[in-house]
């Protein structure tokens, strides 16, 4: 096995990535994410601690809600948690695309082809006489499986309705499915097959290549990324993982025997993905170490399917633990305002990337409880709840703070309405500037998610490629749109012999630095002017309808007491140990404030860990000292004890100089601060200082005794 390995190993014609192609990796992403932190308000990682700082890594996203932004976020935060580049896996048909064919490629990605971009239209037409008792068995009028097809190629029906691979073809005009096609996705597919319908055929892909390429990448220490559920979807539940993951790292430690693949789940969680300025949070869960026993059952003809069936499902419920999953949009409301509503009980805000840690427990507890009569009762009563919300256009935090005093709020609507005129003027120019690009971005990436709604069987809205298109739109036509501008500047000022005195092209700089500035000023002013305009509806409804808002008011503060009532219940029987997040809270350490002036958190288990092996330096050093000083105490004392009287001691005991000179005090009795003591090697710590005290105590009283004698 391992002759066999070092062969393949030695034909291998694998390149490690160059200087160059790690310096443009790193200059691109740091373009890409400057842009995402243009269009996302805040991107934050969760447990980023967890990311192994070495050895071959298995990124593992999910869900994949956003198309080609997901890989990116991803790509940025390892790289700022541990200086580590990732190449994703991406399908072939994208990379054929300009600009994300371009931007993977800078990215050290890996293309993939997939079946399902190779479907061509094939001859005849097909059905399936039984759809109840034999829905696999597909039947052709004027078609030609055995020459057109191929066993464990794809047979796929029209409009992307569904695909299933081949399993056994008996004849031109009969084939056996692996799998049935999925009649729940659409009514449409029932009556196709009922029927006959037109269809298209792919052949069977050989990875091998692709697999090769990811089995000496892993070899060399490197990082890969996957989205193991094949495509981006804008669904609230995961979508069936692929196999592949699995095949990659089982094959990947039986290619080189000795190295220990990691997977870590990452979990990407968005709070409306595909709109502008909204918040992202990327969770990292705990690596999984892949079992020995698997990679050798793997090797196994007999057992490698059971092998990639139980990593499979490992790698799912590492997933599972870092996503919110829900069964239906409507549910994934309910959740969010019961979070809002218990977290009225809050005395402080939870640090953002445990909002997501409480909507997961939500969704854990609902979909354990969901047939209790008390949780049936309560949803009723958010959705009608968040029904009234919609009647009169208020958010839920917005009632929340509101406050039902006509006359100081007609003074605070009055001072926030000229504050709101304030800032948009000073917005509006921007606004302007940039205005081709927000309209062109937003029509054409409707366009392309209606294009992608039409080819897809597991997309709701196609809402997974809006930010993607937003994004991309405005990546092309914001610097074209700029030099636009610049050049009618330089023009103008040509003509009006304006700064005649500098060169026209130190003036173009100039005029596109201008427009980026002016329309960036416009984002960050406009985004607080928004803040404050959608405060003005409850304000308003204060004065106008009072009645209404404080019913609001009581219907809030009344479900806010049921909702407390449920959770404080039914979370203590699910999370017994750790059930209160406001100590989770707690444990979050700042460590400085980014750039748009937010605290960052870290998890106190990282601080903790680093902390500890400081503490454990300091202590090695205090004790050698310590020993040092023992040392010459003990010398100098058989050398003039004779010449110290005992009162020389007593005095010496009372002054200033006495104990607080001595270094086992000095060192150990001195409170210390709450970030050292916080620590787990804090209490040995203490321990220590006890008995080197008590030693010293009864030395002194023991000296003590003898004088009174």
């Amino acid at each position: 096995m391992t002759s066999s390995a070092n062969e393949s190993k030695q034909k291998s014609s694998y390149k490690e990535f160059t200087s160059s192609q790690k310096l443009i990796y790193d200059f691109f992403l740091w373009i890409l994410s400057s842009i995402f932190d243009c269009f996302f308000r805040e991107i934050r990682p969760r447990n980023g601690y967890k990311i192994p700082k070495e050895g071959p890594v298995i990124f593992v996203g999910a869900p994949h809600a956003n198309q080609f932004v997901d890989p990116v976020i991803l790509m940025g935060q390892v790289q700022k948690r541990v200086g580590r580049r990732v190449s994703f896996l991406i399908a072939s048909k994208s990379l054929k695309r300009k600009v994300v064919g371009f931007l993977a490629t800078c990215q050290l990605s890996i293309g993939v082809n997939r079946a399902q971009d190779n479907l061509r239209k094939a001859s005849g037409k097909i059905f399936i006489k039984d759809l109840e008792n034999d829905p696999t068995r597909v039947h052709g009028v004027g078609t030609k499986f055995t020459t057109e097809c191929m066993v464990k190629g794809l047979i796929g029906l029209p409009n992307s309705l569904g695909n299933s691979d081949i399993k056994e073809i008996i004849s031109d005009n009969e084939l056996i499915l692996r799998k049935e096609f999925n009649l729940k996705r659409s009514s449409k597919i029932g009556k196709l097959l009922s029927g006959s319908t037109e269809f298209k055929v792919a052949d069977k892909i050989d990875q091998k290549q692709v697999y090769e390429q990811v089995f000496e990448h892993l070899a060399h220490n490197e990082c890969i990324g996957i989205f193991p559920e094949g495509g981006s979807h804008d669904r609230t539940s995961l979508l069936p993982l692929k196999a592949g993951v699995a095949i990659m790292a089982l094959g990947a430690m039986t290619h080189t025997p000795g190295i220990n693949v990691k997977i870590v789940p990452c979990g990407m969680n968005y709070f409306h993905p595909h709109k502008f300025r909204s918040r992202a949070v990327v969770e990292f869960g705990n690596p999984i170490e892949v079992p020995a026993r698997l990679v050798e059952a793997y090797q196994n003809p007999e057992t490698n399917r059971e092998a990639v069936k139980e990593l499979l499902d490992i790698i799912q419920d590492g997933l599972k633990a870092v996503t919110m999953q829900c069964d239906s949009f409507e549910t994934l409301m309910v959740v969010q305002a019961s979070r809002r509503l218990y977290q009225t009980n809050f005395a402080e805000r939870l640090p953002f990337p445990l909002v997501t840690e409480f909507n997961r427990r939500i969704i854990e507890g609902y979909e354990r409880f969901k047939d209790d009569e008390k949780i049936i009762a309560i949803k009723e009563e958010i959705l009608q709840y968040n029904e009234s919300l919609k009647a009169y256009h208020v958010a839920d935090h917005m009632v929340e703070t509101a406050e039902i005093n006509i006359f100081r709020n007609l003074a605070v609507l009055i001072y926030r309405s000229l504050k709101v005129t304030f800032l948009s003027i000073f917005a509006l120019p921007g606004t302007i500037l940039f205005a081709p690009v927000f309209i062109g971005a937003r029509i054409i990436s409707k366009k392309k998610a209606k294009e992608a709604l039409a080819g897809s069987v597991v997309k709701i809205k196609a809402n997974d490629v809006l930010a993607t298109w937003k994004i991309l739109i405005s990546m092309v036509f914001a610097p074209l749109l700029y030099i636009f501008y610049s050049t009618i500047i330089t023009i103008y000022c040509y003509r009006k012999d304006y700064f005649s005195n500098h060169s026209l092209i130190l003036l173009f700089i100039a005029s596109y630095l201008l427009s980026a500035s002016v329309t960036y000023a416009a984002l960050i002013v406009g985004e607080s002017g928004m803040d404050l305009f959608k405060s003005l509806r409850p304000l308003y409804l204060s004065i106008v309808d009072p009645i209404s808002l404080n019913n609001l008011k009581i219907q809030r503060r009344e479900l806010a007491r049921k909702i407390t009532e449920i959770v404080d219940d039914f979370g203590m029987q699910m999370y017994p140990d750790d059930f209160n997040l406001l100590e989770m809270s707690e444990k979050s350490t700042t460590t400085g404030v980014d750039k748009s002036g937010n605290k960052i958190f870290i998890n106190e288990e990282e601080e903790e860990d680093r902390k500890t092996q400081e503490l454990r330096q300091r202590r090695k050093q205090q004790k050698l000292e310590r020993l040092r000083q023992q040392a010459e105490v003990e010398t100098s004392g058989n050398i003039s004890e004779s010449s110290f009287a005992d009162s020389d001691a007593i005095s010496r005991l009372n002054s200033s100089n006495s104990l607080s000179n001595i270094p086992v005090f000095s060192e150990y009795i001195r409170p210390r601060s709450s970030s050292a003591s916080s620590t787990g090697s804090s209490a040995p710590l203490t321990m220590e200082a006890k008995g080197a005290s008590e030693a010293l105590k009864n030395k002194i009283k023991a000296k003590m005794q003898e004088k009174d004698e």
